[in-house]
């Protein structure tokens, strides 16, 4: 079906966030028009998907560039004669897989990542899901007292203990799946609640990979209270599953959501290509 003109069918992946996209054919021009509608059924649900892609390269970072500019990882793998394109793979000998703890992209820059797009190459058999939850019902169901505490509050975010030379994840490094640990020196400082540029909704900030402590405050003295947002956020009713299939290509905002990847199919082979959108500068209003 062409994209020339609207023909969008939402199926929404859960109550909170999420929803698969019909309809749209993304290898083909897509007009200005259709493009502000997904724009806005993507602001209204943090994740979305479409299904049965057939992309080339140049067709993925195509469809990014409409979202603005593409920021070229510093650590994951590559694509070869594709730099904008992040390999994200796990083969049936690796024990560990890339991004199987809740959190968000690119915290740790000054200017956060907008959105990151995931293309299906090779799925497993089983398994392989990923899990998103929503920072706006998260925010939005924390109490008047902590709505309060949190709105003056700033919280620091690093990259150094995830990419750095200290990381636990040997293996990926061993086998070239994350690369330039000397680069792993990004520190940024964000609110811990932000007023989203797209939607103007109020969203929590925090996350468990990235962030380190709330600025002023020592990481012994942050940990408790962060602890309990974690805990929070990510309960089972602020989130949706999104099962990938070979084609599917999947879409997140990173200012409002969290994600994990699940690490349940060993043995079996996983590859996905992502591009990851520049941010802006984030703000409490």
């Amino acid at each position: 079906m062409s994209s020339s003109s609207s023909s969008l069918r939402i199926q929404p992946l859960s109550g909170t966030l999420g929803a698969e996209i019909a309809g749209v054919n993304l290898a083909e021009p897509m007009s200005e028009r259709l493009f502000e509608e997904i724009r806005a059924v993507f602001y209204r649900y943090q994740v979305i998907c479409f299904r049965d892609q057939k992309l080339t390269p140049e067709q993925q970072i195509a469809f990014a560039q409409r979202w603005g500019t593409i920021n070229v990882n510093r650590f994951f793998a590559r694509l070869k004669d594709y730099p904008m394109v992040a390999e994200i793979r796990k083969e049936p000998e690796h024990k560990l897989n890339i991004g199987a703890d809740w959190h968000t992209d690119h915290s740790y820059d000054t200017n956060p990542a907008f959105t990151s797009i995931l293309y299906a190459k090779i799925v497993p058999d089983f398994g392989g899901d990923t899990l998103f939850a929503s920072m706006y019902a998260a925010y939005e169901t924390l109490s008047k007292g902590m709505k309060e505490t949190l709105s003056s509050m700033n919280a620091r975010h690093s990259s150094r203990h995830v990419f750095g030379y200290g990381t636990t994840d040997l293996e990926s490094r061993k086998t070239g799946r994350i690369n330039n640990p000397r680069q792993a020196t990004q520190d940024a400082v964000h609110p811990v609640v932000i007023t989203h540029p797209g939607s103007g909704r109020k969203a929590l900030y925090v996350n468990p990979d990235f962030t380190v402590g709330f600025e002023g405050w020592t990481d012994e003295e942050s940990k408790p209270l962060l602890e309990y947002l974690y805990k929070h956020a990510g309960q089972p009713k602020f989130t949706c599953r999104l099962s990938w299939t070979e084609g599917t290509l999947a879409m997140w905002d990173n200012r409002a959501t969290w994600h994990c990847a699940l690490n349940d199919y060993h043995g079996q082979r996983r590859v996905m290509h992502r591009i990851t959108v520049e941010g802006e500068p984030l703000s409490r209003v």
